[in-house]
């Protein structure tokens, strides 16, 4: 088939805009199909996977984004679909009408700063964020750089790939950064739609032992995604908390803790739980005002001689080879499908704590 084959492609999508940003409100509303530019593809979308993320640019409660969401964004950044068109110069790139792609997070990376030479995809100097300031995946056709989509593999169906090229390559990035090797402790805190599969990727994947923290209803969850212990924090103080952990580690406390949930009270007891030269990787991003790690005073840090890391998302290299664990079915998503329709409640579920794991879109 041509690059200018195209078929049935309509001149009007359906979308869900953030119709008010600061509340959690979308809206479903009609827009014009975008015609792919120079170097980009056209990608009819079946599925994307809704993302906490999502949820602070929507609220505008993310203190790290440096301008306000606009009314009429189209959010969304775990894209799946296939290429229906080839914008100019796109077919250089090897791909072809029928592909199977992903857009991530970050949905364009220049790959000629130094950031992009380091492998630091999420700290390109002239990145696009999908779904932020870029119109993301909550609609049935998005653009995407041709030399920047992710293929996805024939074995993986869709619905679970979407996760993935969010949660889940930001999940094993966050593990490589942990410095943990086969056998150490690594601490999970915050079992929901990253935590659970950073558990997966910690225990099968990477050979990790794992102690999973969250409220008791996610205890199940955690153990069926590889927790070799889990610990309800309702049960605990600081100090009984950090005890217990110790006594699951030989005394020592984690070689690693990971922290997925958005909470400042999980950063504030994450230090106390590492042994000498463990780390500290920050993943979950607080709402509001920023607040400092308590318990990160220096004396501590040099005495034993700890590491504090952030981890934003993945590369491409990282990108794919989350999604060859999840072709070999080493990383599954605990998900439920819905549709656009239902975007609205399913953020005020994420708002209350309620979810178990994903929520995938299944596009029209």
């Amino acid at each position: 088939m041509a690059a200018n084959d195209t078929v049935n492609i309509p001149q009007k999508q359906k979308a869900a805009i953030y119709d008010e940003p600061g509340k959690v409100s979308t809206k479903v509303v009609e827009l014009d199909v975008p015609e792919p530019g120079n170097g980009q593809v056209l990608i009819k979308l079946t599925h994307s996977g809704v993302c906490h993320s999502d949820y602070g640019v929507m609220t505008n409660t993310w203190r790290t984004l440096p301008y306000p969401t606009q009314p009429g964004q189209v959010g969304g950044h775990e894209g799946v679909g296939h290429i229906v068109k080839l914008g100019p110069g796109a077919e250089t790139s090897g791909l072809k009408l029928g592909d199977r792609v992903g857009v991530k997070w970050v949905s364009k990376a220049c790959t000629s700063c130094q950031a992009c030479f380091a492998g630091a995809d999420g700290c390109c100097f002239n990145q696009q964020i999908s779904g932020y300031y870029t119109p993301g995946t909550f609609q049935q056709y998005t653009l995407g750089p041709a030399n920047y989509v992710t293929p996805i593999p024939d074995s993986l169906s869709s619905v679970e790939a979407a996760p993935m090229l969010c949660a889940g390559v930001t999940m094993l990035s966050a593990l490589n950064r942990s410095k943990a090797l086969p056998g150490q402790w690594v601490v999970i805190s915050g079992i929901g739609g990253l935590g659970h599969l950073a558990c997966q990727l910690a225990s099968k994947g990477m050979g990790f032992r794992v102690i999973a923290i969250d409220h008791g209803s996610k205890e199940e969850l955690a153990k069926q995604s590889g927790a070799e212990h889990f610990i309800d924090f309702t049960k605990f103080d600081k100090a009984t908390l950090t005890e217990h952990v110790k006594a699951l580690t030989d005394g020592l406390g984690a070689h690693a803790v990971v922290v997925c949930t958005a909470a400042n009270a999980a950063y504030g007891q994450a230090v106390q739980l590492l042994r000498f030269n463990g780390t500290l990787v920050c993943v979950g991003i607080p709402e509001g005002d920023f607040v400092a790690i308590s318990g990160a005073a220096p004396g501590i840090l040099i005495a034993k001689q700890l590491n504090i890391t952030g981890s934003a998302v993945g590369n491409r290299q990282e990108a794919m080879q989350t999604l060859d664990f999840a072709a070999r079915g080493v990383l599954k998503t605990h998900y439920q499908t819905k549709k656009l329709e239902d975007l609205t409640s399913v953020f005020e579920q994420m708002e209350k704590g309620q979810l178990q794991g994903r929520v995938v879109l299944e596009l029209p």
